[in-house]
């Protein structure tokens, strides 16, 4: 018997078999698949499981062998659908990425679905599957389809069936993961991320095949997401750069596209109406509702390279994503460092990080925990090593100086043995001295370090750490309290 490998349990290409969950409209899309005549549509946002829904729905009802898959992304199977009205009885058919289509195919196939339908032909049926509002665009070409397709939309997962996969995982690989409350809300009820996430921490906890018995997979979400977003930053950073700045890039502009991927980040979903989001940013609406309306904001997502990770729908006004992790980058990213990146200088963000961490190089360990345990709690952390590559060949203290004066809305001082025997210690605490007098400085004490009535830190209230003890116990526990302190002030 072979050995079961964390990429067979884990899929992110191709059908799962140990952690396949029926989405919600499941049920619903089998009865669709075995109505003669009907067409089927299911639409959705990108990633959310709608092709291996098909896929496993058809197997389920044996008509898997009679089946053709074809993409509009294949200009061979484009050629293949423009021809399906002349080739008869032609089996079924699954049209994937359907929005890709022209308008004058798209019109073809309506006219096909309503013959099919009226005719209850067992001989031809078609699925389509694009996301939102796929069913939408094919009635507006004919308007009287609407009673004879079945239009079934996969919505975002609930959390249950995410944690149901992580738990079928989880069984079948023989591990426990640690960050698993953290993977489930974070896949924001996507199939793909979930699988995604789930793999790179066992990979970086070098589980990479079943066990013999049960092993606790430790990877921080944090140190997960920090992996991801980094190959994707790779993937996707010069394209989403081009979009947010544009075709006319003005760094004084009041940055219509950037406010859109922002807008675009924070939706629950996987797509977002233009007008809809205008109605709820008034003072975006006049420059968002410009690039819109004189075709801008189509032109540009039709442009090579944006046109592979948005698509716009110039007709309903919705933009969608059509890559799994473009939702997930952005969602992951810094804002106010992206915006520098970009170069506007009109997007103000008061300041950059929520914490700024100053330790001396023996307490390392438990300041990068602590900095896991922060942003597992969605906080934005400075953290110099995070920062390394910004730095290089520049002034690191104009670089690191604003930051602990004011860039950060709280420092944390991690004051152990050697803190204020450093020279970066030493220069850190120099910046941010004047804060202490408005409550900005957090001082966390190590146990090592006894009381002194001379030093004026100890006035404040603070919070203390053992060397010796169970950092990451200690870190969880501090990021708590201090995630309460942000909230409260």
């Amino acid at each position: 018997m072979s050995q079961i490998r964390v990429e067979d349990v884990f899929k992110i290409s191709g059908i799962p078999t140990h952690t396949f969950v029926k989405p919600s409209e499941y049920n619903r899309l089998k009865v669709a698949l075995r109505s003669p005549g009907r067409g089927v549509i299911v639409e959705g946002p990108s990633g959310i499981g709608k092709s291996t829904a098909v896929s496993k729905a058809l197997r389920e009802i044996s008509m898997s062998e009679e089946i053709v898959q074809l993409s509009a992304r294949s200009p061979e199977d484009v050629e293949y659908i423009e021809l399906l009205h002349d080739l008869g009885q032609f089996g079924t058919v699954v049209i994937d990425d359907f929005h890709r289509l022209q308008d004058s195919v798209k019109s073809q196939i309506s006219d096909m679905l309503k013959i099919m339908a009226d005719t209850e032909d067992v001989g031809r049926k078609l699925v389509i599957i694009g996301i939102n509002e796929a069913g939408r665009s094919l009635i507006k070409a004919s308007p009287d389809l609407s009673n004879r397709i079945d239009v079934i939309r996969f919505e975002v997962e609930p959390d249950t069936k995410i944690a149901e996969l992580v738990n079928s995982g989880e069984k079948a690989l023989n591990v426990r993961l640690s960050a698993k409350d953290l993977i489930v809300e974070k896949s924001r009820g996507s199939f793909y991320l979930a699988q995604l996430l789930c793999m790179d921490a066992c990979v970086q906890a070098e589980v990479l095949e079943k066990p013999d018995g049960v092993v606790e997979v430790g990877t921080s979400y944090a140190a997960i997401q920090r992996r991801v977003v980094a190959r994707q930053r790779e993937r996707f950073g010069d394209v989403v750069r081009s979009f947010a700045r544009g075709t006319k890039f003005r760094p004084g502009g009041r940055a219509p596209y950037l406010h859109i991927l922002r807008w675009l980040a924070e939706s629950d979903s996987w797509s977002i109406s233009i007008q809809d989001e205008m109605r709820k940013h008034p003072t975006e609406k006049a420059s968002v509702g410009l690039v819109s309306d004189r075709g801008y904001l189509e032109n540009l997502a039709n442009s090579e390279g944006i046109s592979e990770i948005l698509h716009f729908d110039p007709d309903t006004r919705i933009l969608s994503v059509e890559n799994p992790m473009l939702i997930f980058y952005l969602r992951a990213i810094s804002w106010p460092e992206f915006i520098r990146e970009v170069g506007f200088t009109k997007v103000d963000y008061e300041e950059s990080y929520d914490f700024a961490l100053s330790f001396a190089g023996e307490d390392r360990t438990f300041a990068e925990m602590l900095r896991d345990a922060l942003e597992d709690l969605g906080h934005a952390v400075f953290y110099d090593m995070a920062e390394q590559h910004r730095f290089l060949g520049q002034d690191v203290e104009t670089y690191m100086g604003p930051i602990y004066a004011s860039g950060s809305r709280f420092v944390i001082a991690v004051l152990g043995e050697m803190y204020g025997k450093k020279r970066w210690t030493l220069f850190e605490a120099s910046q941010y001295r004047e804060r202490f007098a408005d409550g900005q400085v957090i001082p966390v004490w190590s146990s090592k370090i006894p009381p002194s009535p001379t030093d004026p830190a100890r006035d404040l209230g603070y919070l203390t750490f053992d060397p010796d003890g169970d950092l990451t116990q200690q870190a969880t526990s501090h990021a708590a309290v201090l995630t309460r302190m942000l909230q409260e002030r």
